[in-house]
């Protein structure tokens, strides 16, 4: 029998090696000239690689304060729109007082996009004899289905209650024919008496026939041979978006490059692979063969991941690359612990066979329980964020899940095989030498519990000092949260930005700039100043001396607001509220046990105020990238404070003899290279970034650093001490209230023993 199951798993490991090695080379070549390769395969946001971008003007006779009002309320009906399109990661940021700029990655018809979210689409239900019977206003959701009756699709519509009501007022004048029909139809016909006809901008899109009255919050728009879905899905995105504020006029459109720099993706690719590498060569030292098996788990894993991205036609953004450099720590933290543990039962005397089966059943709890609170914060981000949180939040949820699945079934495989096998089935294989003792010496004892308010006291005093700063001067924000000033110039050609910057260097102005237009003959310059028009007018002479450019190549000169509002920031913060109360939940149904999962948000709490207070105290430029870095503390804290508090309450089982303080340290050192080496894997594939690539992209890698040693920081030093307060009057194991119990029992015994012989 054990053969024939061996026998499978071999089939099934070279099964697995030919897909890794046919997965990386389709990766890298693709399949011919109608399948392109994977960087060709995958979509890009504008940070990453650039996109179109729209600048529009609304026609309104408003001013001031009813302007400003409009103009809020038309960026956020665009936001909608493009939303609802399937754009995914668009911009939209209102310029001086009248102009919104719109940009959109992975848009494959510029025109046909422009066209769509600058309509105004005011959307009429009419009776046949032209009286409105209802407005947008009343709608609630609008969506594209299959219309099984008809063929093709059908728009379905949902109404608000106010809405509902008017419709089924319409519907039954139309159904008792009480009208007089004068409208005529979509082909120019007249229409029936007992239609409803529906139009979309004064154009009529269908006129359904009423037969009886309609009293729903719900109807479908349906013609006969049904909608196409390009018609359908466009129809029902504008129906959702609603309807403009105001009337918007195209007066420039162009495509741009990276926000992150010119060839940005390029050397994020180079480096990324380099960071790669230095993780696959650190798993081989530390593990051996383990660590190989390992890496061929983490090849899988990347290609999996990026595909899935590419079925689903998701956008890699800078934050969707967070989600997958802490998706990769946690794919490689699955098989430390793993192995960690299969280490631990070898050195207990234990045959490798027996070693593997037991460490995997071992560590299969932690890494479920790890992966899933961090895979219910990524569910809940995605639910509640919107843009880049929904970017980072959806490739983290991808990664997540992928890592379990290589660590708990590839990883497995390949370990049995190795262990089943009479010449690599060795203690040696697996970073144990044959006295049972480990090869490379992890042993730590450091008093957590009794240092503890030192550790509180450091937390405090960077806290402290981070509220002071802020209270001093404020954060440090940057261009997204504040808007500035932009001027895009025709150049004539393309130049070298760096010698741009060089020539306006004495401005001051710190600037953002990147190439537009076609064959990137134009520039964008963004800074965070407010500069008058006099003193933009300096800045585009200065370049205006350098260049020959004339005052017609000046595109645009205006103030920018926002791409980071508040309605974002809001909602990211109120997204990480909810995640982490249902992260409560989760724990204290998965530990039995409400001051693990209190002590774990604790933690979260203070990553996130520490992480601010280091932004605060060295005045790092808060910017759209913060974001991610937030996002991550919340991810990565998260799972490693589980993985701590699983072995926490694994011992508590089996070492009851044991006082709390302890149980918690043992527990804290058993896991700290665990710790260590997942840490430490994660910023072996940022640093290389950080290096090679440029300033804006380290404003990107800052805050996802600052996680990473926050989370660390926390789930070792503070967590478990937190857990200990709340436990400590308890008391962790039985065995302390019976030791207590039985001490003051056996001096009240030797106090009735001592008066008895004075008695005697």
């Amino acid at each position: 029998m054990k053969s024939k199951k061996t026998g499978r798993r071999k089939v099934f490991a070279v099964l697995i090696v030919i897909l890794l090695v046919a997965s990386w080379l389709i990766s890298f070549f693709g399949l011919g000239s109608n399948f392109g390769n994977l960087g060709k395969q995958l979509k890009y946001g504008l940070d990453i690689n650039g996109g179109v971008y729209v600048l529009l003007e609304a026609d309104s006779k408003e001013t001031g304060t009813e302007l400003a009002g409009i103009m809020n309320q038309t960026k956020s009906v665009l936001e909608n729109r493009v939303n609802a399109m399937g754009i995914s990661e668009a911009q939209v940021s209102i310029e001086g007082d009248r102009r919104i700029r719109v940009e959109m990655p992975g848009v494959e018809d510029a025109e046909e996009a422009i066209s769509q979210i600058g309509r105004t689409a005011q959307l009429q239900f009419f009776l046949a004899d032209g009286t409105l019977a209802l407005t947008g206003e009343g709608i609630s959701d609008s969506q594209m289905a299959n219309d099984t009756q008809n063929g093709g699709y059908k728009i379905t519509i949902d109404f608000t209650n106010e809405g509902s009501n008017l419709f089924a007022d319409a519907t039954e004048k139309a159904y008792k024919g009480e009208v007089e029909a004068t409208m005529t139809d979509e082909e120019g016909n007249p229409v029936d008496k007992t239609a409803i006809v529906i139009a979309l901008d004064d154009e009529v899109i269908s006129a359904p026939l009423v037969h009886e009255k309609i009293n729903s919050r719900t109807c479908e728009i349906t013609r006969a041979g049904g909608f196409s879905e390009t018609e359908a899905s466009q129809l029902s995105a504008l129906i959702r978006g609603g309807a403009l504020p105001a009337n918007l006029e195209e007066i420039n459109s162009s495509v741009q490059t990276a926000t992150i720099g010119a060839n940005a993706l390029q050397l994020s690719v180079k480096a990324g692979a380099i960071g790669l590498g230095l993780v696959l060569i650190l798993m081989v030292i530390a593990y051996g063969m383990l660590g190989l098996i390992a890496d061929l788990a983490l090849l899988l894993y990347i290609q999996l991941v990026l595909w899935i991205m590419v079925g689903m036609g998701s956008v890699l953004t800078l934050p969707g690359i967070a989600g997958i450099i802490l998706s990769i720590g946690m794919a490689v933290d699955s098989n430390v612990i793993i192995f960690t543990r299969i280490r631990e039962e070898i050195q207990k005397g234990k045959s490798v066979r027996v070693a593997v089966d037991m460490g995997y059943r071992a560590a299969l709890s932690t890494v479920v329980d790890s992966q899933t609170t961090t895979l219910v914060a990524a569910f809940v981000l995605y639910i509640f964020g919107t843009t880049s949180v929904k970017g980072f939040a959806l490739t983290l949820m991808i990664g997540t899940v992928v890592s379990v699945i290589t660590a708990v079934f590839i990883t497995q495989l390949f370990v049995n095989l190795l262990a089943e096998s009479e010449k690599f089935g060795t203690n040696a294989m697996f970073g144990v030498k044959e006295d049972g003792t480990p090869r490379f010496s992890w042993n730590f004892n450091i008093k957590f519990i009794e240092n503890r308010k030192k550790f509180y006291a450091l937390s405090l005093a960077v806290i402290l000092i981070g509220v002071g700063a802020f209270a001093f001067k404020g954060f440090n924000y940057g261009i997204d949260f504040t808007g500035g000033t932009m001027m895009q110039i025709e150049m004539g050609e393309k130049v070298d930005i760096d010698e741009v910057k060089e020539t306006i260097a004495d401005f001051d102005l710190d600037p953002t700039i990147v190439y537009a237009g076609e064959g990137n003959s134009q520039i964008v310059i963004k800074t965070i100043k407010d500069l008058k028009s006099a003193e933009r007018s300096e800045v585009i002479n200065k370049i205006a001396e350098k260049y020959g450019v004339k005052d017609e190549d000046v595109l645009a000169s205006e103030e920018f607001g926002p791409t980071v509002g508040k309605d974002l920031r809001t909602n990211a913060t109120k997204s990480i509220l909810i995640a982490a109360l249902c992260m409560l939940i989760y724990i204290r149904f998965r530990f039995k046990n409400w001051q693990y999962g209190l002590a774990a948000v604790a933690g979260l709490a203070h990553d996130v105020l520490v992480a601010l207070s280091l932004y605060a105290i060295f005045r790092i430029t808060i910017n759209n990238p913060f974001i991610a870095g937030i996002l991550t503390v919340v991810g990565y804290s998260i799972n490693d404070t589980i993985v701590v508090f699983d072995r926490i309450r694994e011992n508590s089982k089996f070492f009851k003899r044991k006082q709390g303080v302890q149980l918690i340290d043992t527990s804290i050192n058993q896991t700290l290279s665990r710790s260590l080496m997942t840490s430490l894997t994660t910023l072996l594939v940022m640093i290389p970034l950080f290096i090679m690539a440029s300033s804006e992209l380290r404003s990107f890698l800052i805050p996802l650093m600052i996680g990473v040693f926050t989370g660390t920081y926390s789930s070792i030093f503070l967590c478990s001490p937190v857990f200990y307060e709340l436990t400590k009057k308890e008391g962790i194991s039985k065995y302390e209230d019976n030791k207590a119990k039985a001490d003051k029992q056996r001096k009240k015994s030797a106090k009735r023993r001592d008066d008895e012989g004075i008695r005697l």
